[in-house]
């Protein structure tokens, strides 16, 4: 992958904000002609540093107000519980984030769902299901401060 300059930094910095800019505003925003701005979102998507574009959902509006961090332990840490860990996690809708941790837990997830009941049958069906879960410590999020999905990436 090509370093990226400061012209991939600002056409990054204007799509975070709105990924619906036309080719022809970003090109303006960003001091290009639509052309080569157009050719530099591409090889961005190409390379994978742009990975998609998608609409920010409010997910009480949705009907998803409960946002619950599990931290998770597992019994051991080897590839193959690993794996399989991952493997589920990917499957399951309810986990809109999840990162495997260092410290006390070997993993934190946050699940999204409608209410308790939708939780506890979220950890009765899956989560406690999942072989090699040794234990789960929730909390629950009473409220939201800041949620982005906007990088501080520095545009020079």
């Amino acid at each position: 992958m090509k370093k990226l300059d400061p012209l991939d930094r600002k056409i990054i910095a204007a799509l975070q904000h709105d990924g619906r800019l036309s080719v022809q505003a970003l090109a303006e925003q960003v001091g290009l002609s639509p052309s080569p701005c157009a050719r530099r979102v591409r090889i961005l998507e190409d390379e994978g540093v742009i990975k998609g574009y998608s609409a920010v959902i409010d997910q009480a509006k949705v009907g998803l107000p409960v946002s619950a961090f599990a931290s998770i332990k597992l019994e051991k840490q080897n590839e193959d519980h690993l794996d399989r860990f991952a493997e589920k996690v990917l499957q399951w809708p309810e986990v809109v984030d999840c990162y495997l941790m260092t410290g006390q837990f070997d993993y934190l997830m946050r699940v999204v769902v409608a209410d308790l009941p939708a939780y506890e049958q979220f950890l009765k069906t899956k989560l406690t299901r999942l072989k090699g879960v040794s234990s789960i410590e929730t909390s629950f999020a009473l409220g939201q401060l800041k949620r982005s999905e906007v990088l501080p990436v520095s545009v020079g």
